[in-house]
């Protein structure tokens, strides 16, 4: 018999039995892990370095990396938030640095100094931590009567415990599990991935980067009469919008503006099958008209000069002769000779060019999942069910995802942490 029994032995589960256990050392904490290994996600986060959080120490600031879970996790972050993550860490002999990108890793660079701080922390307060031992049924011991506690189904036996904590992340068996106490469960789709884009204006540049602003539309055909005559008419509405750098790779398109891109859009997206088009002004900080009368201004100035081994805009080399041969204009085309037409396509490919998406890959070891327990169903206050009594989350088993590893680890300390609070008045 337990008192708590946490299911999950991720960073969610080892954080939220650490602070259940310090709040309240008389409870019998106990940890299921399903695998072989616990905290196999932490290990290979951040490149293997763990990036435990993200310098955002305001909380209605760092809620807005959070395509989902932006109003709900407001409050729990004015309870715990960035400097907790960092003073909690810290205080047991993890130092952390910040990075430029304000991303936060320990100084070792290494994720084993994470998880020899939760594997150090669980046996130094006596939490039972039990691997092999995946859950194959949650139920009351009297579904009349809730607070009797919990059977929790495992190969092993059955545990029975007065509450439980479910921190498994994205498994779709124990969403199921959770429906059968009546929980709804939003069907889980990819987030965080990278774009699959064969185009020869991107080929045999991989490694290129710079800031970008990407757009996906939504295009409607119309009808409209123009000097009598019915015409065929497009019109273009963005439906999601990203600017930052954009990396090219091999397969296609990657970096912060893709993968914000994927992580706000990623229902929609999922309902195209990932086939879709997406626009790419390489110039952010320009509208294509201006980008034009530059061009044009060039023109003027620098006459004699190939286009294609001018430096005039700051893009990469590569990508600028590429985008160059797009516009129709070869290697020994000079700015006085060049038409109206070839400038303007090459304003066009400098500000709206447009690439057809065809499928995703993963961003490299980040497995995000949008999807999960409804979050109408859950008490953002002590991270409580409202379906089910003495039932808690932490983590991303709810409909909560972010934009990096950093921003979803922050996210498990909270939920753990305020889950805990509750708990330990038990």
């Amino acid at each position: 018999m337990f008192d708590v029994i946490i299911i999950g032995g991720g960073a969610a589960g080892f954080f939220t039995a650490i602070q259940i256990a310090e709040q309240n050392s008389s409870l019998k904490v106990a940890i299921l892990e399903r695998g072989k290994t616990v905290l196999a996600k932490v290990k290979v986060s951040g490149g293997g370095r763990c990036n435990v959080t993200h310098a955002e120490f305001n909380p209605a600031d760092l809620v807005l990396n959070y395509p989902r879970g932006e109003k709900e996790l407001l409050g729990p972050f004015h309870s715990f938030c960035t400097g907790d993550t960092m003073a909690f860490f810290e205080e047991r002999g993890v130092p952390l640095k910040i990075e430029e990108d304000g991303r936060i890793f320990p100084k070792s660079d290494s994720s084993q100094s994470i998880i020899d701080c939760f594997i150090n922390e669980t046996e130094r307060l006596g939490i039972k931590v039990m691997k092999l031992c995946p859950v194959s049924n949650i139920a009351y011991e009297d579904k009349n009567k809730p607070e009797q506690g919990f059977l929790v189904t495992t190969p092993k036996k059955e545990f029975k415990a007065k509450k439980v904590v479910v921190a498994t992340g994205s498994n779709p068996k124990i969403w199921n599990l959770l429906e059968g106490l009546g929980h709804k469960i939003v069907p889980p789709v990819p987030s965080l991935f990278t774009f699959n884009i064969k185009d020869s204006r991107i080929t045999g540049i991989p490694g290129v980067s710079t800031t970008a602003r990407v757009t996906v539309f939504d295009s409607k055909k119309g009808k409209t009469k123009v000097s009598g005559k019915i015409k065929t008419t497009v019109s273009k509405k963005p439906l999601l919008e990203a600017e930052g750098p954009l990396l090219i790779t091999h397969w296609g398109m990657s970096g912060p503006a893709i993968l914000k891109l994927s992580a706000w859009g990623a229902t929609l997206l999922h309902a195209k099958n990932y086939q879709f088009v997406v626009q790419v002004n390489w110039l952010p900080d320009m509208v294509p008209g201006a980008v034009l009368e530059y061009l044009n201004s060039v023109k003027e100035t620098d006459p004699k000069k190939t286009i294609l081994r001018t430096k005039i805009l700051e893009i990469p080399r590569r990508l600028w002769v590429n985008l160059v041969k797009a516009a129709d204009i070869d290697e020994t085309v000079k700015w006085a000779t060049a038409t109206k037409i070839q400038l303007q396509n090459l304003a066009d490919q400098l500000t709206e060019s447009e690439f057809s998406v065809n499928g995703k890959s993963t961003f490299k070891e980040e497995f995000v999942t949008a999807g999960g327990v409804d979050l109408k169903e859950v008490n953002f206050k002590t991270y409580e069910s409202k379906v089910a009594k003495n039932l808690y989350f932490a983590g991303e088993v709810i409909n909560v995802d972010a934009i990096t590893g950093g921003f979803n680890f922050q996210n498990a300390w909270t939920g753990g942490f305020i889950a805990a609070q509750a708990i330990s008045k038990l």
